[in-house]
């Protein structure tokens, strides 16, 4: 979703990971209190997923759970009163503000099963072997540059037999509460199309893509759920509220964007999702969520 590229007079734009992993880091700092404080719509909208993926990935009483790319943590909490007092949940995330609030909202729960560690998502590698028991990732594989290096090191810090599961974005057909303002945003500041193997939101939602990169990784009884997730705000204008606030990576699509066209922008982006309003009062922001998973 965020557009880092090189480009020379003599070569085509090539993409930047790691410029790209410390403008996703920079990112997350900025949206840590934002994306914490939408707590309660992200529960709601992306419960049905979490709980898809807890199970799928056969988190349970006294499990040692590996979080990445954890957030806020309010998947970190659900799962860690699942495994409960006999089991931990590890929540990593590339950005220490964000965690922070993770941290936070553990403790305001009671659950002293909870730790956290700032960690890129690629270097997983870096905890002990075999040292979890399951691994969750909501929303968060498909931002990695390099997804089979993070899986790699997801795989080395599970015990064999372990499970690991993610939440993805399926296609953008299949999610035009968020496509829409990727398209107007893509269209104004005239970014190109991403590049082949470019992280972003729909990264991994073709036709059995997710299934193909999980299996790449060696993980093995590989099975992937569409979930129905639809966000449910009052209006379209709550619901770009919500991005304006947390998706940080639109605003760095919009970096060459003088204020008073972000602002037009905006408001675009409001019209256009001002369809999914519906007669009986309320917004309706269609959106499908895979969950993948497979076993070391």
């Amino acid at each position: 979703m965020t557009e880092t590229l090189i480009a020379t007079p003599t070569a085509p734009a090539v993409f930047d990971a790691e410029k790209f992993r410390q403008t996703t880091r920079a990112q997350w700092e900025s949206a840590a209190e934002a994306w914490n404080r939408w707590g309660p719509l992200l529960a709601r909208w992306l419960g049905p997923a979490t709980e898809a993926m807890l199970d799928m990935a056969a988190v349970g009483p006294g499990a040692r759970v590996l979080d990445v790319a954890a957030g806020a943590g309010e998947q970190t909490l659900v799962a860690a009163r699942r495994v409960g007092a006999r089991g931990h949940v590890l929540a990593t995330d590339i950005s220490p503000a964000i965690l922070r609030h993770a941290r936070a909202a553990a403790e305001q729960a009671g659950l002293a099963n909870v730790d956290t560690m700032e960690l890129d998502g690629e270097r997983h590698d870096l905890l002990p072997e075999a040292s979890f028991d399951a691994a969750v990732s909501r929303v968060g594989l498909i931002y990695f540059p390099d997804q089979q290096r993070a899986l790699a090191g997801i795989r080395h810090a599970l015990r064999p037999g372990g499970r690991f599961a993610a939440v993805v974005y399926s296609t953008a057909e299949r999610n035009p509460f968020f496509a829409l303002p990727v398209g107007i945003i893509r269209r104004r500041a005239q970014l190109p199309p991403p590049l082949p193997g470019q992280p972003g939101p729909f990264s991994l939602g073709g036709e059995g893509v997710l299934a193909k990169v999980l299996e790449q990784a060696g993980f093995r009884d590989v099975e992937v759920r569409k979930v129905d997730s639809p966000v449910r705000v009052p209006t379209a204008a709550e619901c770009v509220r919500f991005e304006r606030e947390s998706f940080g990576a639109l605003h760095q699509m919009m970096a060459g964007l003088s204020d008073d066209e972000r602002a037009d922008t905006w408001s675009e982006i409001e019209q256009a999702l001002a369809r999914f309003e519906t007669p009986a009062g309320g917004f309706v922001g269609p959106c499908e969520m895979l969950v993948g998973a497979g076993t070391r």
